[in-house]
């Protein structure tokens, strides 16, 4: 009896430790990833129902910190106060469906691209509007989001037309069914949902205005981390992880627009 309550005390210590290999064995002592995003992006950067951090950036995020040995953590920044953020060292690096442009690569620089995407049109339904060439007339308003390339977009190419800046996809969205505005300017994924959230007050516009490629946002000089995470993406695509993160996450999305003949790239 002695030696089985020796040998139990020992297994007894040795289980905990072994749970926490499991949990930490992952990770080295390296200080934390801190990853910046505008968790209000659903299904890519959004907060669900207990509260944390959930969606295909997050993912990714977690999954680059695993290629890192690191511990991911996320914090959740208005997309306007990413790039500042950033800059002042408050964040390692942004996560948040960032479009690379050459505006942007004068204060921060971008890691190789991991999605394409277009560019398009939410539009009210009882307005006339049936492609770009319609967009800029006197009359019409239309919705962006603040800080995005939708808003730089419409600041080059709307003369006539009106814009309205907004700082939430909710709001912009609701400008569009209330019908107090024409249309809507953002992504083709994004601008698709919303239509078929709404579709007795809106029509999805999906043909691009300009295509654009998200990106992974880092400080000018963090060459090495850059190199790091340009080396998850190339394995992470080659691993069919892209491929896994669209089928969990815009499975519907994906079918839609192959049967409209739309590019989709992930």
């Amino acid at each position: 009896m002695r030696r089985l309550g020796l040998v139990s005390l020992v297994l007894l210590l040795f289980l905990p430790s072994c749970s926490r290999k499991e949990t930490t064995g992952l990770f080295s002592d390296s200080k934390p990833l801190v990853v910046g995003m505008d968790l209000s992006y659903p299904p890519f950067e959004t907060i669900n129902a207990e509260g944390k951090p959930s969606g295909i950036s997050v993912d990714l995020a977690h999954s680059l910190g695993e290629s890192l040995h690191r511990q991911v953590r996320i914090e959740s920044i208005p997309f306007t106060g990413l790039i500042p953020s950033l800059l002042t060292g408050k964040i390692d690096l942004i996560l948040s469906s960032m479009t690379d442009t050459a505006e942007r690569e004068k204060t921060i620089s971008f890691s190789d691209p991991y999605l394409k995407i277009g560019l398009s049109l939410l539009a009210a339904k009882k307005s006339s509007l049936s492609g770009c060439k319609d967009l800029d007339q006197s009359g019409r308003t239309f919705a962006v989001r603040q800080g995005t390339t939708a808003q730089v977009w419409a600041q080059e190419n709307l003369r006539l037309a009106k814009t309205l800046v907004l700082d939430k996809e909710s709001s912009a969205v609701l400008e569009v069914v209330q019908g107090k505005v024409d249309g809507f300017l953002y992504d083709q994924m994004s601008v698709w949902k919303n239509q078929q959230e709404h579709p007795a007050e809106t029509i999805a516009l999906l043909e691009p205005l300009q295509s654009e490629s998200w990106a992974i946002g880092l400080r000018p000089g963090d060459t090495e981390l850059r190199e790091q995470v340009n080396r998850f993406i190339k394995s992470f695509r080659e691993s069919g992880g892209f491929e896994r993160l669209g089928n969990l996450y815009l499975r519907d999305q994906k079918e839609a627009f192959t049967k409209a003949g739309i590019p989709f790239y992930f």
